[in-house]
């Protein structure tokens, strides 16, 4: 939640934005045509997860199959910080036909990524490049990850506060403005980067709208 007030400043992120790109990723890289998501617990927040990554996937492949699981229920937080059941999820959806899962799940992720390491599938990480800071044992299952560039909101939030300007309110960081993205670590997605390009161009300039409820 967020508190509106004169001194208050809310960076926030366009996450359907970059889910969809790493949605569409998904599409173009299974070969099963049936893909996963995990969110940690159900929020309207993870749910914009959800909605972006569905959105992306079926943009490419409209016959897709995507399945959807949340670790817990509000108000049992657990499914943020439990790693276990992360991956028992995980292997279901494996088990089940999927060969790419995208987690919004945080610390639950790591078990997803084992998931995929001990099954020989893809899973993609979320909000920061998790190729990078996952277990070397991992990594090399990891597609890519849909990025929150933080340090650009904070860079571009204290830009204006230095030139004199103390902007309160919400300030949605989107494509357009490189908030959000995706990660190309591993280069497990160089042959596909044009194509998730050409449609991060079309999000921005409006021909795609991206929903952000499922």
């Amino acid at each position: 939640s967020s508190v509106e007030a004169d001194n208050v400043a809310s960076l926030v992120f366009a996450e359907e934005q970059g889910s969809f790109l790493v949605g569409a990723a998904a599409a173009l890289k299974s070969e099963t045509d049936h893909v996963g998501f995990i969110g940690g617990v159900e929020t309207p927040l993870i749910q914009k997860f959800e909605a972006g990554y569905i959105a992306g996937a079926q943009a490419v492949n409209p016959k897709i199959k995507v399945d959807v699981t949340y670790l817990t229920q509000v108000p049992d937080f657990s499914g943020f910080g439990d790693p276990a059941k992360g991956k028992t999820a995980a292997e279901g959806m494996y088990d089940n036909g999927a060969d790419i899962v995208y987690h919004a799940a945080g610390g639950s992720g790591g078990g997803v990524f084992e998931a995929a390491s001990e099954s020989g599938n893809w899973a993609i990480g979320v909000d920061s490049d998790q190729y990078n800071t996952a277990d070397p044992s991992v990594k090399e299952s990891i597609l890519t990850s849909m990025l929150k560039n933080v340090n650009v909101a904070v860079h571009e939030y204290l830009a204006e506060v230095d030139g004199g300007d103390f902007p309160s309110g919400v300030s949605t960081y989107d494509l357009a403005i490189d908030g959000v993205g995706y990660s190309t670590s591993g280069g497990f997605i160089d042959d596909i980067v044009e194509q998730l390009d050409e449609f991060k161009q079309q999000i921005i300039d409006g021909e795609i709208s991206v929903p952000t409820a499922p």
